[in-house]
């Protein structure tokens, strides 16, 4: 590792005004109860990366169970929590004016000030290059976790110039924030997309480009609730030709003819994960009943049930295993594009519940797949419909290659940053410009 002038590196442990270390210690072991307080009581449960979220499962304490358990030192803001086991690694700071009772799982940092900052020690903390180190030193069966003695000896490297920490945090939180908001704004935009949905596959629009009401149009009673009168409701299996994929097996892991294909991890909700893809035998036979074709439909058996996309010829050839159902429409009844928007409805309406085999693993055989009913509106309708879904998921296919674009340059930056690989000293300089004018 070359040295970077004005820059050192030392264990965690000589760097530290405080470090508590809670874990084991679970709030019903503390006295607590659901809501008996007004101090929240952490556990690795609520701290996410980034942030404290006190939405998941979190015990309360009163004033008096704090001054009882924070015997060695209150928390403070900017203090630094970082989880030790399930999930390793996790880190956040306290937000200004809360107080907090530690609880299992979690470590609090609180960095010595005349070296550290603690906004600086968070972004090292949560670089990949302190993540992979906590692994490497992380042990445990059930779960994966890092002792206090395992932790302390780590190395932070810092720049010694505060001002110089203060500003890579500074950028740093820049782009957090940005990343932040636009993950807000993503995640507004999925929920209105759903309303949108919930609207258009049950109403549709009219040749008049408006959303149908009972009060302008006839509708009727169907399996799946109220729809306009010119619309079926069919079974899946009457509306597309549905194929099981390929078992797995150890002889076809090492055949003659390797090809590509795609697992149930590949297939997610509006698009196909096609890095890292695996490859196993096909003979010319099964070629030509795996192939998978442009606009195919992909439905995933097992794992989160249902979640389907369409196949768009990302990597060609390509072909599937037995953990997918592919569909196609028999006589051009139903738009492909439109399938994964009915798939979403479905999942969240639970209509799929009925239809799902539990034994060990849940999983949606061909034959149940075939059962489960589908509202069919006619062709014009369906264009209409895919239409204006298409320009709502356009918004969000824009957001979210935004924030794949910035958190690339995150991990960049905190890279080139970190490491002193790139200075930010000439950020610091005064500007000769401001220096005329001040005099």
């Amino acid at each position: 590792m070359n040295a970077v002038a004005g820059w050192k590196s030392k264990p965690l442990s000589q760097l530290l005004a405080l470090i508590l270390d809670f874990r084991g210690k679970t709030p019903k072991k503390l006295g607590m109860q659901w809501g008996d307080g007004d101090i929240p009581a952490l556990s690795a449960n609520n701290v996410e990366m980034g942030k404290i979220d006190l939405s998941k499962e979190c015990y309360f304490g009163s004033d008096a169970l704090y001054r009882k358990w924070m015997t060695k030192g209150d928390t403070r803001s900017g203090d630094i929590i970082l989880t030790t086991e399930a999930p390793l690694g996790n880190v956040a700071q306290i937000p200004d004016g809360r107080r907090y009772i530690l609880s299992q799982r979690t470590i609090l940092l609180r960095a010595d000030e005349n070296q550290l900052s603690n906004d600086y020690l968070r972004h090292y903390i949560s670089s990949d290059e302190f993540q992979h180190l906590m692994r490497q030193q992380s042990s445990g069966t059930t779960a994966t976790g890092i002792q206090r003695a395992k932790l302390e000896p780590l190395p932070i490297r810092f720049p010694v110039s505060m001002t110089e920490q203060a500003e890579i945090a500074r950028i740093l939180a820049t782009v957090d924030s940005v990343i932040e908001n636009t993950d807000a704004l993503l995640a507004k935009r999925r929920r209105i997309k759903t309303g949108v949905i919930e609207d258009l596959l049950t109403r549709g629009i009219d040749k008049a480009g408006n959303l149908r009401s009972e009060d302008t149009h006839e509708f009727k009673d169907s399996w799946l609730g109220r729809i306009p009168v010119e619309w079926d409701v069919k079974r899946i299996g009457e509306v597309f030709d549905i194929q099981l994929g390929k078992m797995l097996s150890q002889k076809a892991s090492v055949g003659k003819s390797p090809f590509a294909y795609l697992g149930n991890k590949n297939v997610q909700w509006d698009f196909v994960d096609s890095n890292d893809l695996q490859k196993m035998d096909f003979d010319e036979r099964e070629r030509s009943k795996y192939a998978l074709r442009v606009g195919d439909i992909l439905v995933c058996e097992g794992g989160e049930v249902g979640r389907t996309c369409l196949w768009r010829g990302e990597v060609e050839p390509c072909y599937f295993q037995k953990a997918i159902h592919r569909l196609r429409p028999i006589d051009e009844q139903y738009l492909p594009r439109l399938f994964p928007h009915f798939m979403r409805w479905a999942v969240r309406r639970g209509i799929l519940a009925d239809f799902v085999s539990q034994t060990s693993i849940a999983h949606l055989t061909q034959e149940k797949l075939s059962a489960v009913p589908i509202i069919v509106p006619p062709p014009e309708d369906q264009t209409r419909i895919s239409i204006s879904l298409d320009a709502t998921d356009s918004a969000g296919y824009y957001l979210q290659a935004e924030l794949k674009k910035l958190r690339r340059l995150k991990t960049g930056l905190i890279q080139d940053l970190l490491t002193g690989k790139k200075r930010v000293t000439a950020l610091l300089e005064p500007s000769p410009h401001l220096a005329v004018e001040a005099v």
